[in-house]
């Protein structure tokens, strides 16, 4: 017994250092000291996004880098996606709206659309964005500054995420907590250590000569996580890839409800864990059952001390990705219980072998 409390402590003070060298590095996109005009392709793959597109559409046209096309690609929409994008298209001619081809077999829905709207651009960079997103004046600019001061093929960046109603507070820190609990994020860069790789397809900003070189998208056409996939394979090939907070440079709004952030994230955890049922397990095991099982078994002292480590890891971690820092502390235990549901659910959708995300069903 004496050993497995071992491993619990090593477990929680090895998540604690990685959160305080993230805190300490603070991996962020910074603002470039210089101002570029380099044309850049912005890529947006569409379906069912009715309500969400015009918005991130106005942000783009409204900031500050004035080089650039975009491209929405409708991905098979059942509903007005593709009028509201031909609507906005008449008035500025920099956007254009495009309607995707049928899904090929072997492809995921949103790999095949970026596959596609890739061969279309004609940038000398090659953004992509999530239709749910709004970009922020310097986004475009400072993301061209690192590219090109790191000799990048790859800039990723995690989006400030916008949380409304409960069910969203509840479940989207999440993401921002596993990753900079779990991963040094400046060693995405730093290492060229594959297992390090981290992304969000939310914000993929690629050397396009790079890009249509190695077709990104179309090797990782089956992968459900693409965005981590390409990272290593950029690494891989023993090209640059960085990750970095965006510093609220760029927002997103993942999902409108507490269901569709269950549905959401129970898409994508098992495969962060490299599919590993086994691996998510002792990591859950770790994190939700080693203070219980510190409180009950041994001294208040030493929960005590877990316990200021867990909230030092939150208060971090919050102002890290600009979050709330009363409301993550005060919610805790309850998205430590929604990660356990994330979790079953993750595990039964891969044991059935499928799940359906927007309509369609995907292969686990």
């Amino acid at each position: 017994m004496i050993y497995l409390f071992y491993i619990i402590f090593f477990f929680l003070i090895l998540r604690f250092t990685v959160t305080l060298f993230n805190f300490i590095s603070n991996p962020k996109l910074t603002r470039s000291p210089k101002t570029y005009h380099d044309f850049v392709s912005i890529l947006i793959p569409a379906r069912n996004e009715e309500e969400n597109i015009r918005k991130l559409l106005s942000s783009i046209q409204n900031q500050d880098y004035e080089n650039f096309e975009v491209i929405v690609l409708d991905d098979q929409s059942e509903d007005q996606t593709f009028s509201v994008c031909e609507d906005f298209t008449k008035n500025d001619t920099r956007f254009k709206v495009v309607k995707g081809d049928n899904l090929k077999k072997g492809w995921l829905g949103k790999n095949h659309a970026c596959y596609q709207m890739a061969q279309l651009a004609k940038g000398k960079y090659l953004l992509f964005l999530d239709a749910d997103e709004e970009v922020k004046n310097g986004l475009i600019n400072n993301a061209i500054y690192r590219m090109k001061s790191g000799q990048l093929a790859l800039l990723s960046l995690f989006t400030n995420q916008v949380t409304q109603t409960f069910g969203e507070k509840a479940i989207i820190p999440l993401m921002h907590y596993l990753l900079l609990n779990l991963l040094p994020l400046r060693l995405v860069k730093l290492s060229k250590n594959p297992s390090f790789s981290a992304a969000s397809g939310q914000f993929m900003l690629f050397d396009a000569a790079i890009y249509h070189q190695m077709q990104w998208h179309e090797q990782v056409k089956n992968q459900v996580v693409e965005d981590v996939e390409i990272m290593k394979k950029v690494k891989q090939n023993r090209l640059k890839g960085e990750a970095l907070l965006a510093n609220g440079f760029i927002y997103c709004r993942m999902y409108k409800s507490y269901e569709e952030g269950l549905q959401g994230f129970s898409k994508n955890l098992l495969a962060g864990f490299n599919g590993s049922i086994i691996g998510l397990l002792l990591y859950l095991f770790l994190v939700l059952a080693g203070p219980i099982l510190i409180l009950c078994y041994l001294n208040f002292q030493l929960f005590y001390f877990a316990l200021i480590l867990i909230l030092f890891s939150r208060l971090m971690i919050s102002l890290l990705s600009g979050q709330n820092v009363g409301m993550n502390i005060f919610l805790h235990v309850l998205q430590m219980i929604n990660l356990l549901v994330i979790a079953v659910l993750s595990i039964r959708k891969s044991l059935n072998k499928s799940l359906i995300w927007k309509g369609r069903t995907i292969q686990t």
